[in-house]
């Protein structure tokens, strides 16, 4: 599995049943600040629908279809870096961030991004990573910004937050385009 050490102290490691309780722990301390740009963070209930999630990315994992990986600071579990399914087909794949509330603004995020940026073109051999974030989100924006992907476009009301419809940015990064250092 792909596991990584961003810089000292701070690594990414694929998420596993036993970082369930951890995960759970971080959702409900941050429930507040996740859930203003995150619509799964209502459906998440309880410890249990971690270890579905968890489960699933597995899954997905073994499938060979992407990875999800917990962002560890100083054996601490921060926060979340994860593709949606790869589209093999297509060479391509999105994926995703969040960070518990303390960590957000240290660099941890561009460095994981960067890091599963170089693993898809270089691993995986995929040709298109895209990220997608809410308009209005600008610490999430700034991530694919200051990695050089180009803003393709906004998906308008792609997206249901909190029972309103937002749009979201559409950014992306070719492989023949990536400058991982």
């Amino acid at each position: 599995m792909f596991s990584h050490i961003l810089r000292p102290g701070v690594e990414l490691r694929p998420v596993e049943p036993r970082h369930a309780p951890a995960i759970w722990d971080r959702v409900e301390r941050d429930r507040t600040h996740l859930r203003e740009w995150l619509p799964w963070v209502d459906n998440s209930k309880s410890i249990a629908d971690v270890e579905a999630w968890i489960d699933g990315s597995l899954k997905m994992y073994a499938a060979n279809d992407g990875y999800a990986a917990g962002i560890w600071v100083e054996n601490e579990f921060a926060g979340v870096l994860g593709t949606h399914p790869i589209q093999w087909l297509y060479k391509k794949v999105e994926f995703g961030y969040w960070l518990g509330a303390d960590f957000v603004g240290k660099g941890i995020v561009s460095a994981a991004a960067r890091a599963i940026t170089t693993h898809a073109f270089n691993e995986w051999k995929l040709n298109r990573v895209e990220i997608m974030c809410a308009v209005g989100n600008e610490k999430s924006c700034a991530i694919p910004r200051r990695l050089g992907f180009v803003e393709e476009g906004i998906l308008r009301e792609a997206q249901l937050l909190n029972g309103r419809f937002i749009d979201i940015r559409l950014f992306a990064m070719l492989a023949k385009d990536w400058q991982p250092a």
